[in-house]
């Protein structure tokens, strides 16, 4: 069987933003070297269905995205649902923003299938035995500026592309298209911290989560704490699992929720804060959703730890 190839995907989806600007809120533009942009945040207005598509891009084309309402507790917040049938492949090698692009003293960090050919970090397509090749390419930036000559040419060099095959497409945290696709995340987030915690990412077959859409507003600091505390204290994640000992999968199991981390308890904001505001100084732990299942296919057993915590999570969101 051939491979999945996310970029041949994600360059397909693309078209539709192309298509339908107006529809989409989006603007778009071509770099000097013919590189396609797309601006659906940072001057252009963008939108929920905008963060839709963003995400699906950022997942490679291998997920599906679905918006709509969920109950955290005694309210229903706007929400998105991640459904994906390839795990590693659209959450770890694409969707995970693994590519630090260094542009003079900025760092803008890249998600997207591009990453599958410029194998950005090269551990994880080593982890999950994938690579993409394609004459076509698509980068999705979380930022608050649109990308720079230098940086495009860095994408294409890095991928071998022509300039007039790359898209990259850029939202900031903080516009709704950005909030979208960023809390859209949520099974990466799964997948990650289970695979930090000992489970082969390639065991995992299919899997689905969802997590609240935060309310907007112009702080980037706030924003990007609310993203957080979405999946933190109000994510669920759904795995379906080849694993045959299911009590080393229940001990796996136990240790991914984010209340396992010694910082879970307060908003994220807080704890950023309390950390000099470097990531680094927070514990890797509390980066997971609140609440993650786990069912073996092999042995039909499952599992689930952690819980949603609407306290904390309303106290976030503004309430």
């Amino acid at each position: 069987m051939k491979a999945l190839s996310v970029n041949q995907l994600a360059y397909q989806l693309a078209q539709k933003l192309l298509s339908n600007p107006a529809f989409y809120g989006i603007a778009v533009s071509k770099s000097a070297a013919g590189a396609i942009i797309i601006d659906a945040g940072v001057k252009a207005t963008g939108g929920f269905e905008a963060g839709k598509i963003l995400t699906e891009l950022c997942l490679g084309a291998a997920g599906q995205v679905d918006l709509g309402f969920k109950s955290y507790g005694e309210i229903d917040l706007p929400s998105v649902t991640v459904t994906t049938d390839f795990p590693a492949i659209a959450c770890l090698g694409s969707q995970f923003a693994g590519w630090r692009i260094k542009e003079n003293n900025n760092i803008a960090i890249g998600s997207g299938p591009a990453r599958a050919i410029a194998l950005k970090p090269k551990e994880v397509y080593e982890e999950i035995n994938y690579t993409d090749q394609c004459d076509k390419t698509v980068i999705v930036l979380e930022s608050n500026q649109l990308p720079t000559d230098m940086l495009i040419e860095k994408v294409t060099t890095a991928c071998n592309v022509a300039p007039e095959n790359l898209i990259i497409a850029v939202a900031p945290t903080a516009s709704i298209a950005g909030l979208t696709q960023v809390t859209g995340r949520i099974v990466e987030v799964g997948i990650h911290k289970l695979k930090t915690v000992g489970l082969d990412p390639k065991c995992i077959k299919y899997a689905m989560g969802y997590a609240p859409i935060s309310p907007s507003g112009p702080d980037f600091e706030v924003a990007m704490a609310r993203t957080n505390d979405a999946m933190l204290y109000g994510g669920t994640v759904f795995c379906a699992v080849e694993y045959d000992d299911d009590a080393k999968l229940q001990e796996i199991v136990n240790q991914t929720p984010s209340m396992m981390s010694k910082d879970y308890g307060k908003p994220f904001l807080q704890i950023f804060r309390e950390a000099d505001k470097d990531f680094y100084k927070i514990d890797h732990n509390l980066f997971a959703p609140a609440l993650i299942i786990v069912n073996s296919i092999k042995t039909g057993k499952t599992f689930k730890a952690g819980k949603i915590n609407t306290q904390i999570l309303l106290k976030s969101l503004g309430f």
